[in-house]
C-alpha cells in the first residue's frame, strides 16, 4: 500500500440530492425526531479528525436544513449529477474540485443514520495505520452467498458456487457486505480511480447493527426503532 502522510486534511463529505423513489425526500423526512440528514451531521461534527463538514445537494430545502444543523453547503450540485443513474463517485469528486483544500475525504451518506462518532473515528485511524489509499465500512453479511442460488429452466436450484456442499454456518469462511456507511479516500488517488472498491481498498468492519442502511420502508421503521432505544 502507498504511504500517505498523516495528519489529512479530511472533508467530511455528505451526499444529499433532492430526488429518491423507495422514501420520497428521505433525506430530510423526520427520523426519531430529527431531519434524517442530521443525523450525519451531528455524528460528523463531533469527529476532531474532520476538518470539515460540507453537504453537497442538488436541493435548497436540503441545503436549508443542512446549514441550520451546522454543515457547510458551499455549493449546490449541478442536477447532472444528481440523476437516478449518477455513479456515487461523482458527486465525490466534483465536491473535490470545488474545496481542493482538502487531500482526503469521507463520504458519510445520510442513510446510515446509526453511524456513530466513534465508528467515523475508528475508520479513520484505520486509514493511517494501515496507510490505505482507501477504506470502506463493511459488515458481516446477513445471509452466506454459498446458500445462495439460481434457478435454471428446468426450474431447479443451481449453487453459485461449485463448493463440497457445507451444511453448518460456522464452517464457511466469514463474508462482509459493504454496507454504505463509511467511505475514505485520499483525494489524489481517487481521482485516480474514480472508485472507492479496488485491490487498494481496506475493510472497517463494523457491527450490523450500527450499519443500517434505508433502502425501504421498513429498513425506516427499523431504524427509528434503534436510534429511539439509543436515546432513552
Amino acid at each position: 500500500m502507498t504511504d500517505f502522510v498523516w495528519p489529512r486534511k479530511t472533508l467530511g463529505l455528505i451526499p444529499a440530492r433532492g430526488g429518491s423513489k423507495g422514501i420520497p425526500r428521505k433525506n430530510i423526512k423526520l427520523m426519531a425526531g430529527k431531519p434524517l440528514i442530521a443525523w450525519a451531521i451531528e455524528s460528523a461534527l463531533r469527529a476532531p479528525s474532520l476538518a470539515a463538514v460540507a453537504v453537497t445537494t442538488d436541493d435548497l430545502e436540503i441545503a436549508e436544513v443542512a446549514r441550520q444543523y451546522g454543515a457547510q453547503v458551499p455549493f449546490l450540485r449541478p442536477a447532472e449529477l444528481a440523476r437516478d443513474d449518477t455513479p456515487g463517485v461523482d458527486p465525490v469528486l466534483h465536491a473535490l474540485d470545488q474545496l481542493p483544500q482538502y487531500d482526503s475525504v469521507l463520504l458519510l451518506q445520510p442513510t446510515s443514520p446509526l453511524r456513530t462518532t466513534a465508528d467515523i473515528e475508528a475508520c479513520l485511524t484505520l486509514a493511517q495505520i494501515t496507510s490505505a489509499p482507501c477504506v470502506v465500512s463493511v459488515s458481516p453479511a446477513q445471509q452466506h452467498p454459498y446458500w445462495m442460488y439460481r434457478i435454471d429452466e428446468r426450474q431447479l436450484l443451481q449453487g453459485l458456487f461449485d463448493l463440497p456442499q457445507v451444511t453448518r454456518r460456522q464452517d464457511l469462511p466469514p463474508i462482509y457486505a459493504a454496507n454504505g456507511a463509511l467511505y475514505f479516500a485520499d483525494a489524489s488517488w481517487l481521482r485516480r480511480r474514480r472508485a472507492f472498491i479496488s485491490p487498494e481498498t481496506a475493510a472497517f468492519v463494523m457491527p450490523a447493527a450500527s450499519a443500517v442502511d434505508l433502502d425501504t420502508p421498513l429498513d425506516w421503521k427499523l431504524a427509528e426503532l434503534l436510534l429511539k432505544e439509543t436515546l432513552q
